[in-house]
């Protein structure tokens, strides 16, 4: 690359700095310029300000926030800040992005009824699925309430700060669930008798069925298992899907098995049994029943929540009395410490062909696992149910 050309007014800016041998050797060694190149190279550069160069869509968005949309700069309490708002309409409160009219902003549970849920379940000892009926919540979040609240309070008792201006600033930001007046009907928050698809009605079964056989959801499920059909008396006891439920909460062992060692799975029932909330149905079947009575109806659904609950309670304290008994305590003197000492049968139901079936005893103690034995299979064979 050839040596730039600099000029005699450059080089004359360095003379302070030379001695007059090597500014005179230096300035005698430059070649001959012409009068027209010598200018060129004597322009001083231009000292004006480079435009900021602004698209015309970029200049259109800061025309928006400084006239219309100056009022997303500060929140208005009590309601979403969503843009939409600006249309006037009130249905596009929980849309917060214009252009996709099939987002919705899902509503989180407001302070009053998050308290409430704890009163009814841990004051007034209410069952989780009667308050779920009642304020419309599932009982997944119902339990996830209840232990929050729970470390909320323990948090409070040991004196460690909370983040309530933050839980306050989200409440305001997003839709809210509000708890209903005394005397008005609440508002479900969401649905609370979601079923997800089983992974054994995925596939497509040719069935034929004669003609003089009836065949309901009950049956349907029997074939998707890979159980025989039902025999003609035991089908005639079945008057709907829903009598099942009762059945079963009564006796759960009653649930068929099919298959053999590992692949032993139960048999397949219909939705009526397995939805989070099995009464409902036969609440809707007493409301068709008797359209005219509902006094009624409310009392055989009292009565029927009542019998579910204390069923399901005298079968936990049939599995506590089974645990204890079970269980030796041994308490030394002089000790901090209790010893729980329980008896182990070691067979091939409870440790399986291999000894690391999971319910041998010291399987959360140390059994060490097969994810680096060579050879062995690390991804997931099969979605349970």
């Amino acid at each position: 690359m050839p040596p730039r050309i600099q000029s005699r007014s450059v080089s004359n800016t360095l003379l302070p700095y030379l001695t007059a041998s090597s500014s005179s050797s230096s300035l005698s060694s430059l070649p001959s310029l012409s009068s027209t190149s010598s200018q060129c190279l004597s322009r001083q550069f231009s000292a004006t300000a480079a435009s900021q160069g602004q698209t015309k869509l970029r200049r259109q968005m800061f025309e928006w926030l400084n006239n219309e949309g100056s009022v997303f700069k500060h929140h208005i309490p009590g309601e979403p800040n969503y843009i939409t708002r600006l249309k006037g309409d009130g249905g596009e409160k929980t849309r917060p992005f214009p252009d996709n009219r099939n987002f919705f902003s899902e509503p989180i549970l407001s302070e009053e009824l998050r308290n409430e849920v704890y009163n009814r379940v841990v004051e007034q000892k209410k069952s989780v699925r009667v308050v779920s009926v009642d304020l419309g919540i599932d009982m997944k979040r119902i339990a996830a309430v209840v232990r929050l609240v729970e470390l909320e309070k323990r948090q409070r008792t040991q004196g460690k700060p909370l983040a309530l201006p933050y839980a306050r600033a989200i409440h305001e930001m997003v839709p809210t669930t509000p708890l209903a007046e005394p005397g008005e009907r609440q508002t479900y928050h969401e649905p609370i008798n979601d079923l997800p698809a089983h992974p054994l009605t995925g596939s497509q079964i040719f069935y034929p069925v004669p003609e003089s056989r009836s065949f309901n959801r009950v049956e349907a499920g029997r074939v998707f298992s890979g159980a025989p059909a039902m025999e003609h008396s035991e089908a005639a006891e079945i008057s709907h899907p829903s009598d099942l439920s009762e059945k079963i909460l009564e006796d759960p062992n009653s649930i068929g098995w099919v298959g053999k060692g590992d692949n032993a799975r139960q048999i397949l029932q219909p939705a009526d049994v397995r939805i989070p909330h099995p009464h409902l149905v036969a609440l809707e079947r007493d409301r068709l029943a008797h359209p005219n009575e509902r006094l009624a109806v409310a009392d055989l659904q009292s009565k029927r929540l009542e019998r579910q609950d204390a069923i399901e309670q005298a079968r936990r304290e049939r599995i506590q009395a089974r645990r204890e008994k079970k269980l030796t305590v041994v308490s030394p003197e002089d000790s901090r410490f209790d010893y729980r000492i329980k008896d182990t049968i070691y067979t091939k139901e409870t440790t399986g062909i291999d000894g690391r079936g999971s319910k041998a005893a010291g399987r959360r103690y140390g059994v060490p696992h097969r994810d680096r034995t060579r050879g062995e299979v690390k991804i997931p064979t099969r979605v349970e149910a």
